[in-house]
């Protein structure tokens, strides 16, 4: 059961920063582990089942192309089971696939555990992203920001668990533990399950488009944020996917990539905390995309220009806080630019868009990486593709899809 406008604004009322941390139980899972817990197994499994690094993008492909499936269907399944049972069921889902990963090692079953794992984690973010963008019915401007950052915050909680928990977990192993890191994840996904379901139950149910309850979605307004989006998906995830592989190339042992890791999650929930949350609910039109992208792309510079410890640690400071800063701008976009009813629509069909070039990313940079040039040359597609995100970025204008005091009405937010 979702919460009620009084419920929310009782004596009693949960804190609304508490409820987005709760749900960010979902991003943890979805991103933290499901997606970039793989670059840290990435160097075990491609040793010990003897991949191609076009093998190894193919694998977070499979991964993307299943949560183009599920971000294209989120907002029917929130329609179809309601906003909070949809969200619980996907992350259970997605807890059970990462657990099913320790148990194979044939990549046509791997494949098809990522696929299924990529839908249910995309269903999970997105509505979960719709749920946060919901916490707050008052009337500050900022606070929706704030609590959205909350909850993508999630990933960087995922990275820093996953960057903990699995090379403790494989030390002393060798490339065969790739499997124990898998279980470990799927264990600590299902209790994330715990502060989601309770998050879940007191957020408040979706305004609905009027006495039809249906209303045609007005994308438009969103065009160039799409474009921008499948650009930057390409390029922040292909170094997401690779940049262990790279490090473990040079020969930096798993302690150095395990500190990677923890330092680019730490620094992914600081920057989405306390600067993005704020600039991505002041900045107008596309230029919140647009600084994002150019940041994250010189994040990405100092392991191509130079090699060792120092250089991957100044990377994971400046990418890892700025790169979660992506899907938070485009969610603040959507609440900005579209009325409330096509909030969860919005942020599914933008979520579609992010997927494909998560889904395109990974193998052409895998494809690249097996040729002369090795990963570097890879990771510069990175680099080509932020660049040309952050013009595209600039192209978005505000045009809000109705009157900011018509947007979010007191009396829309309705309780089924």
């Amino acid at each position: 059961m979702t919460a009620t406008p009084a419920a929310m604004t009782s004596g009693h009322r949960t804190s609304e920063p508490l409820i987005a941390l709760g749900l960010a139980a979902g991003p943890v899972v979805a991103l933290g582990f499901t997606r970039f817990a793989y670059a840290l197994l990435l160097p075990a499994m491609h040793d010990q089942l003897h991949w191609t690094f076009a093998a190894a993008g193919g694998m977070n492909t499979a991964n993307a192309i299943g949560y183009i499936l599920g971000a294209a269907t989120s907002a029917w399944w929130a329609r179809r089971l309601g906003g909070s049972t949809a969200f619980i069921w996907s992350l259970l889902i997605s807890a059970v696939m990462l657990l099913a990963t320790a148990v194979t090692g044939n990549y046509a079953a791997l494949a098809a555990i990522r696929f299924i794992g990529g839908a249910s984690t995309a269903i999970t973010f997105v509505v979960g992203s719709a749920l946060a963008a919901r916490i707050h019915t008052g009337n500050r401007r900022h606070r929706p920001a704030m609590l959205v950052a909350i909850y993508m915050a999630g990933v960087g909680i995922g990275i820093v668990l996953s960057g903990v928990v699995i090379p403790a977990t494989i030390a002393g192993l060798g490339t065969a533990g790739w499997r124990f890191g898998w279980l470990a994840m799927g264990i600590l996904a299902a209790l994330a399950l715990l502060p989601a379901i309770w998050a879940a139950r007191r957020t408040p149910a979706p305004a609905v488009a009027g006495a039809g309850g249906h209303e045609r979605i007005r994308l438009g307004p969103l065009a160039p944020t799409f474009v921008w989006y499948v650009l930057f998906g390409a390029g922040y995830v292909s170094y997401m996917t690779f940049i262990i592989a790279l490090l473990h190339s040079e020969g930096l042992h798993l302690g150095a990539q395990a500190a990677f890791f923890i330092v680019l999650g730490i620094a992914s929930v600081i920057g989405t905390l306390t600067i993005w949350s704020r600039i991505t609910g002041r900045l107008r039109h596309g230029h919140a995309p647009a600084l994002v992208s150019v940041i994250v792309l010189i994040g990405v510079l100092p392991v191509l220009i130079w090699q060792g410890l120092a250089a991957a640690l100044l990377s994971a400071i400046i990418f890892g806080a700025t790169f979660m800063a992506g899907p938070t701008a485009a969610t603040v976009l959507a609440r900005r630019l579209l009325p409330a009813h096509n909030w969860t629509a919005g942020i599914a069909l933008l979520t579609v868009a992010f997927s494909v070039g998560q889904a395109i990313g990974p193998l052409v940079s895998g494809l690249l990486s097996d040729t002369s040039g090795g990963i570097t040359k890879g990771l510069w597609l990175s680099v080509i593709l932020l660049g040309v995100a952050a013009v595209v970025a600039l192209l978005q204008r505000d045009r809000p899809a109705l009157p900011p005091a018509a947007t979010t009405p007191p009396g829309a937010i309705a309780n089924r």
